[in-house]
């Protein structure tokens, strides 16, 4: 790390004990700034880093709902609006039980630099709860939601802050979140919140957008050497929305995905994962994987295992933070991978990454190659402003022209500043510079 940035560093993580995840952001963008500021020493003057990595705002509360059995639960809350110089805070809100505010922290910032990327208006932000709507009905998820947005609604708007979804966060939630919304204000403010239903303002695209942005981003990345997506072996980590989609867009690209997992256990399938039968598993039943297996033929199961001991020659990991180590990646990387395409949100860990980027093999990280569904969100919200439903074709061709946009400026940053195919470094930097450009323009704010 450039060693005038190590001040700046140690003081960050001294100001935010004991948030690992956030920890581990900050130092992977650190890494790559050093080149930056030899050419913009007014960054360093203006303390653009100090203030970037001090989010504008933290909102953290208490949400208190019933449960079917009329018992009291209580749920903490977040809402994190780390930086708005693009644009209103943008990014999505999380429920699951591991979420605490250094995750949303690190998400957070995360989504600056992703934000920035997709070239829309948008600043980055996050928010979510330790809720866990897995194994709840419909009425405790709907009470949940009411309570959050009860106290949400005051900090957001469709020129403040816009909300989406994230893991544990899916259209039922969405639209208990923006009835409660509408119900409070008395407003149909379509802009608050996105990933809405279709029937009431939601955009084509949008379930699909995460899944199938970060095949496209990858595809662009084996064109680099070639290559294409017709042919391939493919791993995916997960089996929600963004696994599913990515798994469908990758063979409709002509690659076999023969290995999927989720939080019990992964199953190998190796003519090639039924999409059709996964979605009716996880998405219509909310089932498991089990149940994948017991309805197809030729498929084998292994629980409590993991999927990154599946050959691959692209791994696309679209489940959770740093689900994929060193030494995952060593097998991969000897079982001839070629590239890898983060679906979610830093699945791999900082020694993956170095064990990738050492083997030459081609490493798209999350906030570049997963950002086509807060590019699409940035759609649903221009369909909103200007009353209009955009077709699926149009939406999704406008998705591949972000994806593609954002490829060419990772790589065109990496090659400016030395280093060619580094994309983290890509797209550190050029998420960086974009932001910093405007903080600047806007004055000590």
């Amino acid at each position: 790390m450039d060693a005038r940035l190590e001040a700046v560093r140690d003081t960050v993580l001294a100001r935010n004990p004991g948030e690992a995840e956030f920890h581990q952001a900050v130092v992977e963008v650190f890494e790559s700034l050093g080149p930056v500021h030899d050419r913009h020493p007014e960054f360093l003057e203006a303390a653009i880093l100090e203030r970037l990595c001090e989010p504008e705002r933290q909102i953290i509360f208490r949400v208190p709902w019933t449960d079917d059995s009329g018992r009291v639960q209580i749920n903490r809350g977040f809402r994190v609006e780390f930086n708005s110089a693009l644009g209103p805070y943008k990014g999505g809100l999380r429920f699951h039980p591991s979420v605490y505010l250094g995750i949303v922290k690190f998400l957070g910032f995360e989504q600056i630099f992703k934000n920035a990327l997709t070239g829309m208006p948008i600043g980055g932000g996050k928010g979510g709860s330790d809720f866990d709507p897995r194994g709840r009905s419909d009425a405790e998820v709907m009470r949940f939601c009411q309570s959050f947005m009860t106290e949400l609604y005051r900090h957001i708007g469709e020129y403040t802050d816009v909300p989406a979804g994230d893991i544990g966060v899916g259209g039922r939630e969405i639209g208990y979140l923006f009835g409660q919304y509408k119900r409070i204000t008395n407003r149909y403010e379509s802009g608050v919140l996105t990933g809405k239903g279709i029937s009431w303002g939601g955009s084509l695209v949008r379930p699909e957008a995460t899944g199938f942005g970060t095949v496209i981003f990858t595809e662009e990345m084996l064109k680099t050497r070639g290559s294409s997506f017709d042919g391939q072996r493919v791993v995916v980590s997960g089996s929600g929305n963004v696994a599913i989609n990515a798994i469908a867009k990758a063979q409709a690209l002509g690659a076999t995905v023969v290995a999927c997992s989720d939080s019990s256990g992964y199953v190998v399938d190796e003519a090639g994962i039924d999409v059709g039968l996964l979605r009716q598993v996880k998405e219509v039943e909310r089932g498991r994987l089990k149940d994948y297996v017991l309805r197809r033929s030729g498929v084998s199961y292994v629980e409590a295992g993991c999927v990154w001991d599946v050959d691959a020659t692209v791994a696309l990991p679209c489940a959770t933070q740093n689900e994929l180590d060193g030494g995952a990646a060593a097998r991969l990387v000897r079982n001839g991978l070629l590239a890898v395409g983060e679906g979610a949100n830093m699945p791999s860990t900082r020694d993956a990454v170095a064990v990738f980027q050492e083997a030459g093999v081609l490493f798209g990280p999350g906030k570049a190659a997963n950002a086509g569904g807060v590019a699409t969100s940035a759609l649903e919200m221009q369909q909103n402003a200007s009353r209009d439903s955009w077709s699926f074709e149009h939406t999704e061709q406008r998705l591949t022209d972000i994806m593609v946009g954002i490829h060419h400026r990772c790589a065109s940053t990496a090659d400016e500043y030395g280093e060619p195919g580094n994309y983290v470094l890509g797209a550190n930097i050029g998420g960086f510079v974009k932001v910093a450009d405007a903080m600047l323009a806007q004055g000590l704010i």
